[in-house]
């Protein structure tokens, strides 16, 4: 019998899941958080440009080369299709296929491999009664797809606006400043009207500026109000939360900076934490108007600082790569009165604050709470980044090094539980929830019919042992 419980010992150990001694030590990166690098500028110096990132690359569409009182492009009426690719990989630009219809001031957004170019102005005209320039904003949309280096056209915008902003929230496009949303639906080419932002409306020469948070839009611009008892005049950083899935607006809380003439871009939470950085000028600030990096935190609710690229110019272009803030072209002031303007072609990129201290998100997908009737499960779990190591503890043991999704084998009947663990290159360990599920295989039938054959074998023996003492 003994014979047999050692066998049984070694076929349980052998297909049990290799466990470490020791679990691996990690060690972090030194990274430059909140700093601002120059990088190679574009090949064409532009303002009121779209800029948008797809698998890595950046892309730099339309604007203005236009130079002179601001804007300069009304008065001159010139705009561009101009289309570059820029690799942050190789620090250089390549040109692409240009935009069929030269504008500027356009939404621009990134959705799978192509790049929705929507609204803007192609061109200025002048009214001989009103002595004035005006904006011609068809509402033209259209699409880049960055796979084959081609445009098509798609089924334009209801609202002929221009200086909007254009997000992707659950394969759904939202187009919106002051007046809108509308949304667009890629799938079927057609657009919708969705809630209107609630009064008190911006001011008609703010810069309406918004950002995608999760499943909602936080839109910021600037704000004024008269207070009669004092009689002054009070400005606000004034932020309004559009939840798509509601359909319905919300108040933040303002930031005391006014942000002119910019943009603003949101941080996917993967590498750095999740927040919204409004870049612009600094307005109201005389003699001299600095740049501005405010920060605004949807989840406390809360603004900060951030440092100021580098470079002061406004209608600049913004994306980001890998959490990374890439702040391309825009217009750069020429004199003391800041009203003359010149296109720049600068590519400044910014490392947010955190950058590098968020840990991957890893999330069990297999096992789950559950009874499972055999002594192998499948351990499928899914790492939001790349990670250069991967492990799993069951039942609080250490650290197994896994590749990927595995098989934990050999399990005893009972009850378990796994964790799962990633480290990004940068030595942050995201650990994920630990998983307690039930094993409760029948007994292999083969071996209790080779253990009950061997008992019998035994006795046999004995019997016949006990017999040849007697004689």
């Amino acid at each position: 019998m003994r014979k047999i419980v050692a066998l049984l010992l070694a076929l349980f150990f052998l297909t049990a899941p290799c466990i470490m001694a020791t679990k691996p030590a990690f060690s972090s990166a030194d990274v430059a958080e909140d700093t601002w690098t120059p990088k190679a500028p574009m090949r064409q110096a532009r303002a009121g440009l779209g800029v948008a990132a797809v698998n890595g690359k950046i892309y730099a569409i339309g604007g203005t080369p236009a130079s002179g009182q601001y804007p300069p492009d009304c008065f001159n009426g010139s705009s561009v299709g101009t289309n570059e690719e820029y690799d942050p990989a190789t620090d250089t630009w390549t040109y692409k296929a240009s935009m069929p219809t030269p504008r500027d001031y356009f939404a621009i957004v990134a959705y799978g491999n192509k790049i929705y170019c929507i609204g803007g102005a192609v061109g200025v005209s002048f009214d001989e009664i009103l002595h004035a320039y005006f904006y011609i904003t068809p509402g033209v949309n259209e699409v880049y797809d960055t796979v084959t280096d081609t445009w098509e056209t798609k089924t334009p915008c209801p609202n002929v606006g221009m200086k909007c902003q254009a997000h992707v929230v659950n394969g759904k496009i939202y187009v919106m400043d002051w007046s809108m949303p509308y949304v667009y639906d890629p799938e079927n080419d057609s657009w919708a009207t969705k809630t209107r932002m609630p009064k008190p409306y911006p001011k008609s020469d703010s810069s309406v500026v918004s950002a995608v948070v999760g499943n909602k839009i936080v839109v910021s611009f600037d704000f004024s109000t008269f207070n009669s008892s004092t009689g002054f005049t009070y400005y606000e950083q004034k932020v309004l939360i559009y939840d798509t899935e509601t359909d319905s607006w919300s108040g933040g809380t303002s930031g005391t900076t006014i942000v002119k003439g910019g943009a603003a871009v949101a941080t996917a939470g993967v590498n750095a934490p999740q927040k919204v950085y409004v870049l612009g000028f600094a307005w109201g600030m005389f003699p001299v108007v600095p740049a501005a990096n405010q920060v605004y935190d949807l989840m406390a609710d809360a603004w900060g600082t951030a440092t100021a690229m580098p470079a002061l110019r406004r209608d600049f272009g913004v994306a980001f790569v890998d959490d990374v803030l890439y702040v391309i072209g825009g217009y750069s002031y020429t004199s003391n009165r800041y009203d003359d303007v010149t296109p720049v072609a600068v590519n400044e990129v910014y490392t947010p604050i955190g950058y590098g201290t968020v840990p991957p998100v890893v999330d069990v997908v297999s096992p789950v709470n559950q009874t499972y009737n055999a002594s192998s499960v499948s351990l499928d779990f899914m790492v939001n980044k790349p990670a250069v190591w991967m492990g799993c503890s069951l039942d609080g043991q250490d650290n197994v090094t896994v590749t990927g999704n595995t098989t934990l084998e050999g399990l005893s009947n009972g009850s378990h539980n796994v964790t799962v663990y990633a480290r990004d290159e940068l030595g942050n360990t995201g650990v994920s929830e630990t998983v307690t599920f039930t094993v409760d295989a029948p007994f292999p039938t083969a071996l209790v019919a080779a253990s009950t054959a061997s008992a019998a074998l035994i006795g046999v023996g004995l019997l016949v042992y006990f017999k040849k003492r007697k004689r």
